[in-house]
């Protein structure tokens, strides 16, 4: 693990998700899986889905994240998110449900479908899945 701490802010809409120091930060941008270090040279991101994992001395808290922007600065990173979830906010029951309209949108496209709109709402269910399910949810 790095011998260096550096903030870290996760904003959504809807609130601040989290803010603390970390260790490393993991997350999966629209160009692969991107490890954050302090020092990490300056860099913006888009944001694909997946899981973000904040690691802190040993200590790993994982989380939904959704499309949106990270901004690293060397010594503190700024994740801005469409939406980010904690395993415990997770509902599978509504994300298995989200993933049954996605694949069936994708199979029998009806008329006109927005194909990577689709795509996307599929990538975030399983998301939201995996997670939900791994913390027992």
């Amino acid at each position: 693990m790095a011998d260096k701490l550096f903030q870290v802010q996760v904003i959504c809409p809807e609130r601040v998700f989290f803010t603390g120091e970390a260790d490393m930060l993991e997350l999966k941008t629209t160009e692969g899986d991107i490890g954050i270090l302090a020092g990490h040279i300056p860099l913006t991101a888009v944001i694909a889905p997946g899981v973000m994992r904040i690691m802190n001395g040993g200590e790993v808290k994982e989380a939904a994240l959704h499309e949106g922007f990270v901004e690293i600065l060397g010594d503190r990173v700024i994740v801005l998110a469409e939406a980010c979830e904690w395993p415990e906010e997770i509902d599978v029951n509504r994300a298995n449900e989200a993933k049954i309209r996605a694949e069936r949108r994708l199979k029998g496209a009806e008329g006109e479908i927005d194909e990577v709109r689709a795509e996307l709402a599929l990538r975030k269910s399983l998301v939201r899945i995996d997670l939900g399910q791994k913390y027992g949810k």
